[in-house]
């Protein structure tokens, strides 16, 4: 059995993160997730809108993620490796090389992010006017829930 973990705040939840989980879903057969506490966010200087609890149970309702753990610290990778018998590290690519000392543990992936998408873009284009600044311009909103409709009954 192939294990894969990520790490992250996963803070305003978004089509970027389910992009994510399910890639690394792909890659083998059990995803864990951990969602760094609102303890460890400050440490990082971080700040998050959810809590750890209500981050924790969003990203555990997506169906792609197995398991949710906390991320308490930076030190705990290597541990969680070990202790979870862990495969494969993902993480973004914005993180390329920063975990590259555990590949000595399992294998270590960064993915490419999903375009036009990410939290800080969210909360930044929240606060300067209220309006989310990267709408899909693949049709309207009720042609992609359509679509979404007829996959379903399909």
């Amino acid at each position: 059995m192939k294990t894969i973990i990520t790490y992250g705040t996963f803070d305003l939840f978004h089509y970027g993160h389910v992009r994510l989980f399910k890639r690394l879903k792909a890659l083998g057969d059990k995803l864990i997730v951990a969602v760094s506490t609102d303890e460890f966010n400050a440490l990082k200087g971080k700040a998050a809108f959810f809590s750890y609890l209500q981050r924790a149970e969003i990203v555990e309702a997506c169906k792609y993620v197995d398991m949710v753990v906390p991320e308490t610290h930076w030190q705990q990778k290597a541990k969680d490796i070990c202790k979870y018998d862990i495969s494969i590290f993902g993480m973004g690519d914005d993180w390329k090389g920063e975990f590259d000392e555990l590949s000595i543990l399992c294998d270590v992936v960064y993915l490419g992010r999903t375009g036009e998408i990410s939290s800080t873009e969210i909360k930044n284009s929240l606060a300067d006017n209220g309006a989310p600044k990267n709408q899909l311009t693949n049709g309207t909103d009720d042609d992609r829930l359509d679509n979404i409709d007829n996959k379903a009954s399909k």
